[in-house]
C-alpha cells in the first residue's frame, strides 16, 4: 500500500468520524492495499495496518472502544456475525468511493493501456469479412486481436439484437444489411475501459445512417461537458438535449455513462441524478446509446479522462461509421 493512499483514507475517516475501518478481498482492498489481496485489512487511526486471513482473526484487530466502524460494501452476512463489532457500521465506500473516483497518475495510464487494447479490438473488427459468421464466433475472434497483457471481452451484436441493452452474442448469423454494434471491455493492471461501436454490413438499414450522425453528436457533446466543476448529470443533460431534440428521445438509453477504473461500472454516475461534481483524475466512460426496439441500436463510446484544462480522450479507433464487407 502507498503513504499517499493511506494518509488520504485516514484523512476521510477523520472527517467522517470512523474509527477502524474492515475491508475484505474487494476493488475497496485493492485500491488501499495497492494489489489483490485474500485476507482482511483492518484500519485503526493511530495504530499500524492489520492484516488478518478471515474474519475471525480480523475481529480481533478492532479495539472494543470503538463506536463508528466502516466496513467493506461485498461484506458477506456471515463475516458481519463473525466480526461481532459493537458498534454503529456503515459502508467503507462512503470514505473511500470520493477517493477511487480521482485516479492517480499510475492509475490513468492503466486505464489508458486498456484503452488502447480496445482501440486494438475495434481496429481489427474493420478488417475480416463478417457475412455468414455468428456473433458468438465474431465476438471471439476479435478478443484474440487485443494483444499485449490486457485481458478483453466483447459483445457482438447484430440486427434486431443490437436493440437489446444486455445483449449476449448468440449463434445469429450476421447478413448483408445489418448494423452491428461492438462493445469491448479491456483489464489491464487491474483497471477496465470500455469502447463501443457501431457498424453495417454491405449496406445500412434504413434511417441508421442518422441515427449513428445524432449518436456521434451527443458523444461529443457530452464529452466537451466534461471538465472540472461541472457535474455529472450537466454530462448527461449534454447528451440528453442531443437526443431529444433530434426526436430519438424516446428510444435513449437513459445513462449517457458512468465511472471506470478498478470496476467496470463504478461512480459517477453519467445521469440526471448524480450532482458529483468532476475533477481532475475522473476517468469516465461517455456511451450515449439509443435502442429502436425490434429494429436496431447503437452506442459510441470511449474513455475520457478529466484534466485541469477539460477532457482528454483515451480511446482513438475511428467514430465514423464503417460498412464492413459481406
Amino acid at each position: 500500500m502507498t503513504g499517499e493512499v493511506m494518509e488520504a483514507v485516514l484523512a476521510r475517516m477523520a472527517e467522517t468520524g470512523l474509527d477502524a475501518m474492515v475491508l475484505r478481498p474487494s476493488p475497496d482492498l485493492r485500491y488501499v492495499a495497492g494489489h489483490d489481496a485474500s485476507g482482511f485489512l483492518v484500519l485503526v487511526p493511530g495504530l499500524p495496518p492489520g492484516f488478518a486471513s478471515d474474519a475471525a482473526e480480523a475481529a480481533g484487530l478492532i479495539p472494543a472502544s470503538v463506536s463508528r466502524v466502516g466496513v467493506d460494501a461485498q461484506m458477506r452476512a456471515h463475516e458481519l456475525f463473525v466480526l461481532r463489532v459493537d458498534a454503529d457500521l456503515v459502508l467503507a465506500s462512503a470514505v473511500l468511493d470520493p477517493l477511487r473516483m480521482r485516479k492517480r497518475p499510475e492509475e490513468v495510464a492503466a486505464i489508458e493501456r486498456a484503452a488502447a487494447a480496445a482501440d486494438r479490438v475495434l481496429s481489427a473488427a474493420r478488417e475480416p469479412s463478417w457475412f455468414g459468421a455468428t456473433e458468438e464466433g465474431m465476438a471471439r475472434r476479435l478478443a484474440a486481436e487485443a494483444g499485449g497483457e490486457a485481458r478483453v471481452s466483447v459483445v457482438v451484436a447484430a440486427g434486431e439484437n443490437t436493440a437489446r441493452p444486455r445483449h449476449v452474442p448468440s449463434g445469429r448469423v450476421i447478413n448483408p444489411g445489418d448494423a452491428v454494434a461492438v462493445r469491448v471491455t479491456a483489464r489491464s493492471g487491474g483497471y477496465h475501459a470500455h469502447a463501443s461501436r457501431a457498424f453495417v454490413v454491405a449496406e445500412p438499414p434504413e434511417d441508421f445512417e442518422a441515427l449513428h450522425a445524432v449518436l456521434l453528436s451527443a458523444r461529443d457533446a457530452a464529452a466537451e461537458a466534461v471538465r472540472p466543476g461541472a457535474t455529472a448529470a450537466e454530462v448527461d443533460a449534454a447528451a440528453w438535449r442531443v437526443l431529444d431534440e433530434s426526436g430519438y428521445g424516446p428510444y435513449v438509453t437513459r445513462a449517457t455513462g458512468q465511472g471506470v477504473g478498478l470496476e467496470p461500472q463504478e461512480g459517477p454516475w453519467l445521469t440526471a441524478a448524480d450532482r458529483t461534481v468532476l475533477a481532475p483524475g475522473m476517468t469516465l466512460t461517455v456511451e450515449p446509446g439509443i435502442q429502436v426496439p425490434d429494429l436496431y441500436g447503437a452506442r459510441v463510446g470511449d474513455v475520457v479522462e478529466c484534466t485541469e484544462s477539460g477532457v482528454r480522450t483515451m480511446n482513438h479507433a475511428p467514430r465514423t461509421l464503417h460498412v464492413l464487407d459481406p
